[in-house]
Order: structure tokens, then C-alpha cells, then sequence
């Protein structure tokens, strides 16, 4: 899943409207922000099999670190407590982790059975990627959905407020669009510079958040 992680971002921002949409964005993206350095490292490994599903030709046979739900578990705890010893919020912390957790779960809506339970534990996945129509309407529901949210929890306090913020929207639906429509990659370490990039949506969330303030 993609832009579904960037819903759970904005429908936290709802529920926890002291924590920088940057921050949420690193925390349910966090995952897959460590998986495409794990792979250039060798780590973990992916590769291109065209046909594995109808939405994707990417074959996530090797990612227990970032991607098994042991560990997935791991780095919410982990979240959540460094949150909470910069801001001694156990709120905003118990969101943050959950944050972090909502990504392995969205994942396994989407994937074929290939995200294990623990590292070299049974693997799992519901394959709504094996459908190309359903994997549209429930991942571009859920981002409209939480976006929805976000605009009812936040304000624009000045013209980049909302400039910053549609910005991302128009830039998340060109991104999608490209995915869906674009030849499968030449090779896994291409599939690893591209993801390389959703680092980028960290810094931007907190651009918007600096120009947006909770609704009273």
C-alpha cells in the first residue's frame, strides 16, 4: 500500500493534533523509509516478477527486519517511547507507535501472503493487490477519507498552509498514477532509489504543519 499510509498520517492528525504531520508521516511510512536502505545494503531483498500480482511486480520475498510483524511491533514500541522522552506525551507516544503499527497492517490488506509474523515465521497477506480495480477504490478511498479528517482537525494560517498541503496531495496522485501505469523497474536497486524518495515526505509534513493550526 502507498498512499494509504499517508491517510493513516492524516486521520491521526485528528486524534493527536499536538504531533507534527512530519512526524506521522515518518511514523507510518517508517518501514518503508528502512527497507529501501536495507535493500542497497543486501539486507533484506526484493525482486521484479511480473505477474506475482495485478497491481504490482514487486516479489517481497526476503524482508523480515523491517516487514515481519514481530518487528513491525518492535519499532512501535520503540516510536512510541522515544516520543513520549521528547514531548512526555502518553498520548501523542501511544499514537505515534500506532502509527507505526497501522503500516503492517494496511500492508496486509494488500499483499500476497509475504509479510511474516516474525522473521522466518509463517507468512500472511489478504492479496487485495491481486485486483487491480479493488486495490484502487480502497487505498484512493482511504487517502480521501483521511484527508477529509485532516481538514477538520486543521486550518490554513496563511496562504502556504494550503498551497504546502495541495501541493502534496496533486504530487501523492501523480506518484500513484505513475505506479500504476508504468513498466515494472529493471532491477531491485532501482525499486530502492525510488524509495529512497518518501524520505521526502517527512520534511514536507512539516512545512504544512507549520503553516496549519488545529480548528478550535
Amino acid at each position: 500500500m502507498f498512499i494509504g499510509h499517508h491517510a493513516a498520517s492524516f486521520a491521526a492528525k485528528r486524534i493527536a493534533p499536538r504531533v507534527s504531520l512530519g512526524t506521522l508521516f515518518a511514523a507510518t511510512m517508517w518501514i518503508d523509509l528502512v527497507w529501501p536502505i536495507l535493500i542497497l545494503l543486501g539486507v533484506e531483498h526484493v525482486r521484479i516478477a511480473p505477474g506475482i500480482t495485478a497491481f504490482t511486480p514487486l516479489d517481497f520475498y526476503d524482508y523480515p527486519f523491517t516487514h515481519s510483524l514481530a518487528n513491525v511491533a518492535g519499532w512501535s514500541i520503540l516510536a512510541g517511547g522515544v516520543h513520549w522522552l521528547f514531548r512526555k506525551s502518553w498520548r501523542d507516544a501511544t499514537v505515534v507507535g500506532i502509527a507505526v503499527l497501522s503500516h503492517w497492517i494496511l500492508d496486509f490488506m494488500v499483499h500476497r501472503p509475504d509479510l511474516p509474523l516474525w522473521p522466518g515465521g509463517p507468512k500472511v497477506g489478504l492479496g487485495l493487490w491481486n485486483s487491480v480495480p479493488g486495490t484502487i477504490v480502497v487505498e484512493v478511498g482511504l487517502f480521501l477519507a483521511g484527508l477529509a479528517l485532516y481538514l477538520r482537525a486543521t486550518k490554513a494560517r496563511d496562504r502556504i498552509g494550503n498551497f504546502a498541503l495541495w501541493a502534496l496531495v496533486i504530487f501523492v496522485g501523480i506518484l500513484y498514477v505513475a505506479a500504476i501505469t508504468s513498466p515494472p523497474p529493471p532491477n531491485a536497486r532501482a525499486v530502492a532509489y525510488a524509495g529512497l524518495a518518501a524520505w521526502l515526505f517527512v520534511p514536507w509534513g512539516v512545512w504544512i504543519d507549520r503553516h496549519r493550526e488545529p480548528r478550535a
